[in-house]
């Protein structure tokens, strides 16, 4: 099986934590060199030495706050003007939780322009440079909502459920060029995103942390909660050669909690 990723550049969005610190991680294994993107210079100029590297292999990171679009292509432009992207990963926080017709238009409007609409800045401006590269891979992490909406979420649903479609779409669009767009979707995984979930439901509930997580795990035929590592593997399969035919696809990772096919 070919995982090699050697001279491969992947831009990972999300880079500071989480899931995208452990794709950036996974990746940087099978030997690509990784560009993280978060808000915080400081932290990033600290993960990005933490990363596995080779003699063959440079590292760096790009400050980004995607609530601001037009200086987010600035610099995608600005890199992309010392190398080529090869594999880009979009991954951005979820939008806070509570009923949808308790939303505002507002809530519903941000998290629109930091998931879908800096995604498709990424893509627009680094599919052409893929195609010219002759080697593309665009995974998106978003949600198991896309296939069964999640209460208690009710933005997040929404906007992630228009993101899937998106890239369905754009699936359709690039696989001509040998370009893949792939989304995963997590299950409970060991972030602070759902830490922060465990606790707004501890908040509405009245019950302890444990009752609540033991409620969840009773959803996950694995009961266990996934580490960040698990969902990063799969997204560096996915960047990987051997990854080159899966394409338009949504899977999730999620110890098999979602109950549809």
């Amino acid at each position: 099986m070919d995982l090699n990723l050697t001279k491969k550049n992947a831009l990972v969005c999300g880079g500071s934590r989480g899931i995208g610190l452990a794709a950036a991680a996974e990746l940087a294994e099978l030997g690509a060199n990784i560009t993280l993107v978060a808000r915080s210079g400081d932290k990033l100029a600290e993960l990005v030495h933490s990363l596995h590297r080779d003699s063959s292999q440079n590292h760096d990171f790009m400050v980004a706050d995607f609530s601001n679009p037009v200086e987010l292509s600035k610099r995608v432009k600005a890199l992309l003007s010392k190398k080529p992207i090869h594999i880009l990963l979009n991954n951005t926080g979820g939008p806070k939780g509570g009923p949808i017709t308790e939303a505002r238009v507002e809530e519903f409007t941000q998290a629109f322009n930091n998931h879908l609409v800096c995604s498709h800045i990424l893509t627009n401006l680094i599919s052409p440079v893929m195609i010219k590269e002759g080697y593309g891979r665009i995974i998106n992490v978003i949600s198991t909502s896309v296939k069964e909406p999640i209460p208690g979420l009710g933005v997040s649903n929404t906007i992630r459920g228009a993101v899937a479609s998106w890239a369905k779409t754009l699936a359709g669009e690039l696989g001509r060029y040998g370009i893949t767009v792939n989304n995963v979707l997590p299950g409970y995984t060991q972030t602070s995103r759902l830490d922060s979930i465990i606790q707004a439901k501890v908040k509405k509930t009245g019950k302890s942390e444990q009752e609540v997580i033991n409620e969840m795990l009773a959803k996950v035929p694995m009961r266990r909660f996934a580490d960040p590592s698990e969902t990063g593997s799969v997204i560096a399969f996915l960047a990987s050669p051997a990854g080159s035919y899966v394409n338009g696809t949504s899977i999730p990772v999620d110890g098999g909690r979602t109950k549809s096919l």
